[in-house]
């Protein structure tokens, strides 16, 4: 490879890729040597993409990313049988690593692209229902295959690493029925959300002895406008996969992981204050009345609480807070062991899980730990991390508490057709509060108050009817236009203005009248003011008079004088009005013809100053 021209070195690569196929195709291969084969082709290319891969750009990257994908769904389709599925399983886990070496030499906006590529060739996992087998292993490998790609990427900012269009895809399968997939989810949020190599310190909770030193960076601007738009969202999910019955012990400890790592690498108040709403809700979850949670589901919850405010107690370092959490931390040590991580018993919600047998292996031996119960009523006081007295300690050190006083709202209906999301309700109020920021811009109100009915109206209320309504006027117009003549469309379009002539020929026709009847009673030896001010103002006052309905006021500016015209010649004058887009100025003469002295009167007449989007003469 290193012989090659490096130009040329990606023309190997698709011949192995070729090669891989046709092996694939081939009948007469015993299937044991077939699976072999395949394994050492690809083999090779996992040992020689590096070289080729810097040289690799645009849709030859793709290209191999999906040929490979093709192998490992071809793959799946042979595990049913028995005798080779050690074969196959170790030819997938050789083209997983083979995109991982592939992706490690490539810069980190095609590792974007590779992920949202990656992600869109997994089959879609409802959150209910039944889920083929196959296409729950091919959900599990293709997400291994992201999870081996993500850790060759380098988080720099949380809104490059989670475009929309990896995000979404990626939250709906955090919710997926098998337990491994949703897990498999987890651990890819954890190596984009880790820049500063926290994750072995926080793969574990801790209660009873102080968490490991973590490096903490301050979250920048588009880190906390990343998590504006889409941290509620994020949060929803992550409320909603801590209530699926069949997590087991490890789902737990990967839920705890993201929410540490949120906390320390978007370290902020608002996120801060948004994961504290969101660990006291999952508490009211588990400790409320009738609920449907087994006891070990909800002891596995009460340990994630306490895990997680025993992280974040130290974080702070407010004495009233992490007082509190040590004193209830003390009592259920004492009271009900099992509410904390270091006794739990690592068992899943459903021990009938297929993860369940490897956690039980990593279960601790404590002698003294009773079987994860409910306690007794009058206990659970003691037990429980109280919202009132976190609240007051926050609010004591200057936090601001208003957030973590609203009561956290679940989602009650999910609808995947909706174009509306968290991010679009927040948007609204975005928007509002950038134009009151904004100096020297006028402060604009919203047309409509937005209130909790409002936004729900917005959820509630169907897009088609909006839609319909538009749709509907937009055919009307093109009806009109495409049936109506064109004499009917120029009535109707230009009524206004035809209106606005008659009313101008009218005040012409009055002002030429007047000043007729003013010229035989005037004495011959008189001769007219200077620059025709009175004739000009009589004009002006009869104008006035017969537009006054008709927006003159807007219309009407400050008169320019205009030079003197004759009365004998003013009482023969015809007027013409025409439509001046250009308000070209207009010469006086054309109106007025030559002056008494023969010379020509040029300038623009006082009509066309007044209406200057007419031109009169």
């Amino acid at each position: 490879m290193h012989s090659i021209q490096a130009q040329h070195s990606y023309a190997v690569i698709q011949m192995l890729m070729t090669h891989l196929d046709d092996v694939c195709r081939a009948k007469d291969m015993p299937p044991d040597t077939q699976i072999k084969v395949r394994t050492g082709i690809v083999n090779v290319l996992s040992q020689i993409v590096s070289i080729s891969a810097s040289e690799s750009i645009g849709p030859s990257v793709l290209e191999m990313i999906n040929s490979l994908l093709r192998h490992l769904r071809h793959s799946i389709g042979h595990l049913r049988d028995a005798r080779h599925r050690d074969l196959e399983m170790e030819f997938q886990e050789m083209v997983i690593h083979t995109l991982g070496e592939f992706a490690n030499n490539l810069p980190d906006y095609q590792k974007i692209e590779i992920m949202i590529f990656i992600i869109s060739k997994a089959p879609p996992a409802p959150p209910t229902g039944t889920t083929a087998p196959t296409d729950t292993q091919l959900q599990t490998i293709i997400l291994k295959s992201l999870l081996k790609v993500t850790t060759k990427y380098r988080t720099v900012h949380m809104a490059q690493a989670f475009p929309t269009a990896f995000l979404q895809p990626l939250l709906s399968r955090s919710l997926a029925a098998d337990p491994n997939v949703r897990l498999t989810v987890q651990q890819i949020f954890h190596q984009l959300l880790d820049r500063h190599n926290n994750l072995p310190k926080l793969s574990r909770a801790v209660s009873l002895s102080s968490p490991d030193p973590l490096t903490i960076g301050k979250a920048d601007r588009q880190d906390l406008m990343f998590m504006k738009k889409h941290g509620p969202e994020l949060l929803l999910h992550v409320y909603e996969s801590v209530q699926l019955a069949n997590n087991t012990g490890d789902n737990m400890a990967a839920i705890y992981g993201t929410l540490a790592l949120l906390c320390v690498e978007l370290n902020s108040e608002e996120t801060l204050t948004e994961l504290l709403r969101l660990t006291l809700a999952v508490q009211e979850l588990a400790a409320a009345k009738g609920s449907p949670l087994t006891d070990d589901h909800k002891s596995a919850i009460h340990c994630l609480c306490a895990g997680f405010l025993h992280l974040v107690g130290d974080l702070i370092a407010i004495p009233a807070f992490c007082a509190h959490i040590e004193t209830v931390i003390k009592t259920r040590a004492e009271r009900t062991p099992w509410f904390l991580p270091e006794f739990a018993s690592h068992r899943g919600a459903d021990t009938k899980s297929s993860a369940a047998t490897p956690l039980a292996k990593q279960r601790r031996d404590v002698s003294d730990a009773s079987p994860a119960v409910s306690p007794p009523d009058e206990l659970m006081d003691e037990l429980m991390f109280n919202k009132a007295i976190i609240t007051e300690a926050l609010q004591s050190s200057g936090h601001d508490i208003s957030a973590l006083l609203t009561p956290f709202a679940p989602r009650h209906v999910v609808d995947a057709s909706m174009t509306r999301s968290i991010s679009d309700l927040n948007a609204i109020t975005v928007e509002v509060d950038s134009v009151n920021s904004s100096p020297g811009l006028p402060r604009r109100q919203p047309e409509e108050e937005i209130t909790f009915e409002s936004l729900r109206k917005i959820i509630n209320e169907p897009l088609s009817a909006k839609h319909d309504e538009l749709e509907m006027k937009r055919l009307q117009i093109v009806d009109r236009f495409r049936n109506a003549s064109f004499h009917d469309l120029i009535a109707r379009y230009e009524r206004k203005s035809n209106d606005l002539q008659q009313k101008l020929l009218e005040a012409l026709a009055k002002y030429s009248s007047q000043q007729t009847i003013d010229a035989r009673a005037r004495p011959q030896s008189e001769a007219p003011s200077e620059g025709g001010l009175p004739e000009d103002s009589e004009f002006v006052d009869c104008v006035d008079s017969v537009i006054g309905g008709m927006g003159g006021d807007e219309l009407a500016v400050a008169p320019t004088p205009t030079p003197p015209v004759t009365a004998a010649t003013d009482a023969h004058k015809e007027w013409h009005i025409y439509d001046n887009p250009l308000k070209e100025l207009c010469v006086e003469s054309y109106a007025a013809g030559v002056a008494g002295n023969g010379s020509a009167a040029v300038g623009p007449p006082l009509f066309a100053m007044k209406f200057p989007e007419l031109f009169v003469y």
